[in-house]
C-alpha cells in the first residue's frame, strides 16, 4: 500500500513563500538598477545618442519662437510663456520614441539573447532600459528651459514650480514610453517602430494648443484639440510655470499617464517574455 501510495506534497509555508516573492522583487530590483546603470553608461560612450534631446530643444526653441512669436503674441517675449511649455512637452514626448528605437535595435543584434543567459531577472532589461531613459528626458527638461531662460523666459512661478513641471513632463513621458516599448517589442524593425511612432506622435503633438491659441483653429479641429491629451499637459505645465498652481490639466495628465501604465505596462511585458 505504501508503495502505491502518492508521493507526499511539500506544502511550503505562506511566510516562506513571502521571504521568496520579496527576495524576487528585490532581485528585480536590484538587476534593474544595474541595467539602468548600463543604459546610462552607454548614453555616456555613445554621446551622438544625446543629439536629440540636446540639439532639439535648442533649435525648435529659437525657430518656433523668432518666426511665430511676432505673429501670435505681438512680440517674442509675450510668446516665451506660450512656447517653452509647448516646447518643452513635444521634445521630450518625441525623445520616448527611442525606448522602443532602442529596444528593437538591442533585440535585433542579440544583445537579449546574452542577457537571457545570465542569472538575471528576466524582466530587468526591459525595466532598466525604461528607467535609463528618464535621464534623456531630464536632459531636454533642463535644456528646454536654460534656452527659454536665456531668451528671456521667467516663470512667475518660481524654481519650484519649474521643477515641479519638469517632474511632471518626465512622469507623463515615461509612461508614453511603455506605447512605444511595446512596439519596439512586437515590431519586426527599428525603422517600423519609429515609423509607427511619428504617425503617433505628430497629430498629437502639432494638432495641440503647444504652438497656437486653440480659438485660433477652425471649430471641427478645436474639439480633438481640447481633449489631446497633449493640451492638458501643456497647459498643466503653463499654470505651473506661471502661477506655481498643480490645476485639473496636472491632476488629469497624471490620471492618464497611469492610465497608460496600466494598459501598457502588462501588454509589453506579457509580449516581451514570451521572447525574452
Amino acid at each position: 500500500m505504501s508503495a502505491l501510495a502518492p508521493a507526499a506534497t511539500r506544502i511550503i509555508p505562506a511566510s516562506e513563500r513571502d521571504l521568496k516573492n520579496h527576495a524576487g522583487l528585490r532581485l528585480a530590483l536590484r538587476n534593474t538598477l544595474t541595467m539602468a546603470g548600463r543604459g546610462v553608461i552607454k548614453i555616456r560612450r555613445t554621446p551622438e545618442q544625446l543629439m536629440d534631446v540636446t540639439l532639439q530643444p535648442i533649435l525648435f526653441t529659437l525657430m518656433f519662437t523668432y518666426i511665430f512669436g511676432g505673429a501670435i503674441s505681438g512680440d517674442v517675449q509675450s510668446y516665451l510663456p506660450v512656447i517653452i511649455p509647448g516646447i518643452l512637452v513635444q521634445t521630450v514626448i518625441t525623445t520616448s520614441v527611442v525606448t522602443g528605437v532602442q529596444l528593437r535595435e538591442d533585440m535585433d543584434k542579440g544583445v537579449f539573447d546574452r542577457f537571457r543567459s545570465l542569472p538575471i531577472a528576466r524582466i530587468a532589461p526591459l525595466s532598466g532600459a525604461l528607467l535609463a531613459d528618464t535621464v534623456r528626458y531630464a536632459i531636454a527638461t533642463v535644456l528646454t528651459f536654460t534656452m527659454g531662460a536665456l531668451m528671456g523666459f521667467r516663470p512667475g512661478g518660481g524654481l519650484w514650480s519649474v521643477v515641479a513641471a519638469g517632474l511632471l513632463v518626465v512622469v507623463c513621458s515615461w509612461a508614453v514610453s511603455w506605447i512605444f516599448a511595446f512596439f519596439g517589442v512586437i515590431a519586426r524593425t527599428a525603422s517600423s517602430v519609429q515609423g509607427i511612432s511619428m504617425i503617433i506622435l505628430f497629430p498629437l503633438t502639432f494638432l495641440s494648443n503647444a504652438f497656437v491659441p486653440v480659438d485660433t483653429m477652425p471649430d471641427w479641429m478645436q474639439w480633438f484639440v481640447n481633449i489631446n491629451p497633449v493640451s492638458h499637459l501643456v497647459t498643466a505645465v503653463r499654470e505651473l510655470t506661471a502661477t506655481g498652481a498643480f490645476g485639473a490639466d496636472a491632476w488629469i495628465s497624471l490620471l492618464g499617464a497611469a492610465v497608460i501604465v496600466a494598459v501598457f505596462a502588462p501588454l509589453t511585458v506579457r509580449a516581451y517574455m514570451r521572447k525574452a
